[in-house]
C-alpha cells in the first residue's frame, strides 16, 4: 500500500522537509511529520489518495468493490459531515450495484454469458454509473435492460428469465426487503453526522446499527447461499462485506476503536474465507475468467483497505492529548483534499491490471495453477504448506535457489506454477514406475 500526498507535501518529503508516519509495526500510515524547525515531530499533512502496489500488476488508484478508502484515511476518526455522507455514499452503491448482479447471474448455475456481462469491469462501470446517478437504483435492484443494453438480445433474454424464476423472486424479495433497511440506516447516520449533541448524536447511531445488523441477518441469511452458483456467492457475500464495514463505522463515530479493530479483524477472516470457499468450486476456465480477476481485486483493494483501516484505528488508540490535538487540527485543513480520495480513476478495460496479469497468466501457466494461485493469495497457511513442498521437492533435485527466503518473495502464480511442476514430475515417475512393475511381472 502507497499514499498519494499533494504535489507540493510530495516535494517536502523528498526534501526532507517532511517524514513519513509510521505504525508501531512499522506500517506506513496516510499522514506525514515536520522532519525540522519549530514544528518538529508534529502531525503536518493527510494523504490525498491510497494506491495499490502489489507484484505482479501496475500501482493504481485503490478502488475497490466493497471497501471504502475514506474511512481507511481518516485517521482512526470519521470526519463529520462531506467525509461520513462519502462513505454512505460508496457503500450504498456498492451494495446496490453487487446486489443488481445477482439478476443477471441468477441462482442456479450460471450462463458464461451472463458472469462476462456483470465481470470486475463491468461491474465497477455499472457502480460508477450508479454514484455519478445514470442509473437509478430500486428497491436495492438497477434496471438492467437499460444499463446492460448494449450487451446484446440474447443477454436481456437471459435477464428477463432470470426474472421470472421463483427461486429468485423468493430471494429478491429477501433482498429487496434487506437493502431497504440498510439504506435507511445509511441516511440516519448521514442525520447523525450533523448533530451536536453528543448523547442524540450517540442514540441516532445506536439505532442505525441496530437496522444494519437487521439488514446483516437478510443478507447473511444461510437459506440464500442453498443450491447457488459460485459467482452469485460471490456477489452476496460482497454485500455482507459492506454491511459489515458499515456496522464498523458506526463503532469509529462513537469513538469505540477496539470495537472497529475487532470487526476489521474478523471481516478479513471473513472475506478469506468465502473467497476460498469460491475458488475451492471453480471448474472450469470460463469461472477462471470471471474470478481471478475479481479475487485479485478483493485481495489488493478491499483487503488492503481494510488493513489500511485497522492500522490507522490500532494507531489512533496509542496517541496522546497533544496528538490527537495535532490530528484534529489537521483534519480540518485537509478536510478538502480527504474528499478528493473518494474520486474514483477513469475505467478503461485495457487498463486494468487484473486483466493483463490474467493474460500473462493464461500464457504462462495450466489452468490448475492459475485456480491455485488465487487459494495461496488469500490462504498464507495454504501457501505455506505448499512452499514446504516445494522446497523438500527442490532439495530432492539440486535445486538451491528455491529456498523458504526465496519462495517467501515469489508471486502465489508463481509459487502455484513451482508446484504444478512439480506434482509432474512426482506423477510421471509414479507412472513409470508403476509401468515398469507391470512390466517385471
Amino acid at each position: 500500500m502507497l499514499y498519494q500526498f499533494s504535489p507540493a507535501i510530495q516535494a517536502g518529503i523528498e526534501a526532507g522537509k517532511y517524514i513519513p508516519i509510521m505504525s508501531q509495526a512499522g506500517v506506513p500510515l496516510s499522514m506525514v511529520r515536520h522532519a525540522a524547525g519549530p514544528q518538529a515531530g508534529q502531525i503536518a499533512a493527510h494523504a490525498i489518495g491510497m494506491v495499490s502496489n502489489n507484484a505482479g500488476m501496475a500501482a493504481m488508484g485503490l478502488n475497490p468493490l466493497t471497501a471504502a478508502p475514506q474511512l481507511a484515511m481518516s485517521a482512526g476518526q470519521l470526519y463529520q459531515g462531506q467525509m461520513t455522507l462519502n462513505a454512505v455514499k460508496a457503500l450504498s452503491a456498492s451494495v446496490a450495484t453487487l446486489q443488481a448482479t445477482t439478476a443477471v447471474i441468477g441462482v442456479g448455475v450460471a450462463v458464461t454469458g451472463a458472469l462476462v456481462a456483470v465481470n470486475l469491469w463491468q461491474t465497477l462501470k455499472l457502480r460508477k454509473d450508479v454514484k455519478q446517478m445514470r442509473l437509478e437504483v430500486q428497491e436495492g435492484f438497477l434496471n438492467l435492460h437499460e444499463a446492460l443494453a448494449d450487451q446484446g438480445e440474447e443477454l436481456l433474454q437471459h435477464i428477463a428469465l432470470v426474472a421470472e424464476d421463483v427461486e429468485f423472486k423468493h430471494h429478491r424479495t429477501i433482498l429487496v426487503q434487506a437493502y431497504g433497511k440498510f439504506n435507511k440506516a445509511l441516511n440516519r447516520l448521514q442525520t447523525a453526522s450533523t448533530l451536536r449533541d453528543v448523547g442524540r448524536r450517540n442514540d441516532e447511531i445506536t439505532a442505525a446499527r441496530n437496522m444494519l445488523f437487521d439488514a446483516l441477518a437478510d443478507y447473511d441469511n444461510s437459506q440464500l447461499m442453498e443450491g447457488i452458483s459460485s459467482a452469485a456467492y460471490l456477489r452476496r457475500r460482497e454485500c455482507v462485506w459492506a454491511i459489515e464495514q458499515a456496522i464498523a463505522m458506526t463503532f469509529q463515530m462513537q469513538g469505540e476503536f477496539s470495537a472497529v479493530s475487532d470487526r476489521l479483524l474478523s471481516l478479513d477472516q471473513t472475506i478469506r474465507r468465502d473467497a476460498v470457499k469460491v475458488i475451492s468450486d471453480i471448474k472450469e476456465v470460463e469461472e477462471l475468467d470471471f474470478f481471478f480477476p475479481e479475487i485479485h481485486r478483493i485481495h489488493d483493494h478491499d483487503l488492503a483497505t481494510i488493513a489500511a483501516w485497522q492500522t490507522h484505528v490500532d494507531w489512533y488508540q496509542t496517541l496522546g492529548i497533544e496528538e490527537l490535538h495535532q490530528l484534529s487540527a489537521v483534519t480540518i485543513e485537509e478536510q478538502t483534499a480527504l474528499e478528493m480520495a473518494a474520486v474514483e480513476p477513469a475505467l478503461e478495460l485495457t487498463d486494468l491490471p487484473e486483466y493483463v496479469y490474467y493474460k500473462q497468466a493464461q500464457d504462462q501457466s495450466h489452468p490448475e495453477a492459475i485456480r491455485d494461485s488465487l487459494l495461496y493469495l488469500m490462504n498464507p497457511d495454504k501457501r505455506a504448506d505448499i512452499q514446504s513442498y516445494i522446497t523438500e521437492r527442490a532439495q530432492l533435485e539440486g535445486l538451491s535457489a528455491l529456498t523458504p527466503e526465496n519462495l517467501q518473495k515469489a508471486t502465489p502464480l508463481t509459487v502455484a506454477n513451482l508446484e504444478y511442476y512439480f506434482l509432474v514430475r512426482d506423477n510421471a515417475e509414479e507412472e513409470e514406475s508403476e509401468t515398469l512393475e507391470i512390466a517385471s511381472k
